[in-house]
């Protein structure tokens, strides 16, 4: 820990999730943090970017003429909804939107967009939230953005720069008193696991599976036939949040261009997910406090 960084919380607990555009804080780890706004710690959700470059995603939203002349702005008014919904503060960091670069061979992504700008400048409005708002914990994605997009990767870096500079006072000078946060997590939201937990459950129950695809794609791919290809972080971590899967629908519905509420999202029911995985899944990447893994609170050691 760098000499002068700050240790001792002021108050309570404050957890920090870094994502890279409106919506991803509703599809991954939404549950658990209206679990722990309901346990009295303060949660902050940081945007990277203002998703203009997304497209409408949503079929009933087809032809909706504030989205097609404003997409920003119509983006902007969905956060806000689904900040509200789930009880979370939020801040945009302020960056464009990269796109998700399409064809072959894919072509440069646009100049001065969120994953290409240089990092220390990608990462300076982080660390001045963090020495501000003075996370314990931060979650962050993994290496590959969970899924690949260039500005999920970047929002990774960021996070990742944010966790281990802003302790440092030499480091981002100007941008407030040094904060060092103790745990930092990836998210796992496409935890293998999960998926097939929740895929034999309904295939077992007589119903219709949407990761059906997934997991045949994953034992073609897989040469000993379990259809569980290593994943890059294992899960250390995970959250009992089922009581808040209805508030992470509505907050997800509150995306209205990016989410078809008859689509993959909600094709299983909240009991059979209560039932079977009533979890949101962590990797638990550095800790700057004692804990035993595996966890079920990503405040472990701090309270």
């Amino acid at each position: 820990m760098a000499q002068g960084a700050e240790t001792t919380p002021d108050s309570g607990l404050r957890l920090l999730a870094v994502h890279a555009h409106p919506d991803d804080e509703s599809s991954k780890g939404a549950a658990t943090m209206a679990s722990y706004l309901a346990d009295g710690v303060q949660v902050m959700v940081a945007t990277c970017t203002g998703g203009e470059r997304g497209g409408i995603q949503n079929p009933a939203m087809a032809g909706d003429a504030h989205s097609l002349r404003d997409m920003a702005g119509a983006r902007r008014l969905e956060m806000a909804r689904a900040a509200a919904i789930l009880g979370i503060e939020h801040r945009w960091l302020g960056f464009e939107d990269s796109g998700l670069p399409e064809g072959d061979p894919l072509p440069a992504l646009p100049f001065g967009a969120f994953a290409t700008v240089p990092l220390e400048q990608a990462a300076a409005p982080l660390v001045r939230l963090v020495r501000e708002f003075r996370p314990q914990v931060i979650i962050a994605y993994d290496e590959h953005g969970g899924y690949g997009h260039p500005d999920h990767i970047m929002a990774h870096r960021v996070a990742v720069e944010a966790f281990q500079a802003a302790g440092d006072p030499e480091r981002y000078p100007g941008t407030g008193t040094a904060w060092q946060p103790a745990k930092l997590y990836y998210d796992l939201a496409f935890n293998q696991q999960r998926f097939r937990a929740l895929h034999f459950a309904l295939v077992e129950a007589g119903l219709q599976s949407p990761y059906a695809e997934f997991i045949a794609a994953s034992q073609e791919a897989d040469p000993d036939g379990s259809g569980m290809p290593p994943e890059l972080h294992p899960t250390t971590s995970q959250v009992d949040c089922g009581d808040y899967f209805e508030i992470r629908d509505r907050a997800l519905k509150a995306h209205a261009t990016q989410v078809d509420p008859e689509g993959f999202f909600f094709r299983v029911s909240t009991d059979l997910q209560r039932k079977v995985w009533p979890w949101e899944d962590y990797s638990l990447i550095e800790s700057r406090v004692a804990t035993e893994l595996p966890e079920r609170d990503l405040f472990a050691g701090l309270r």
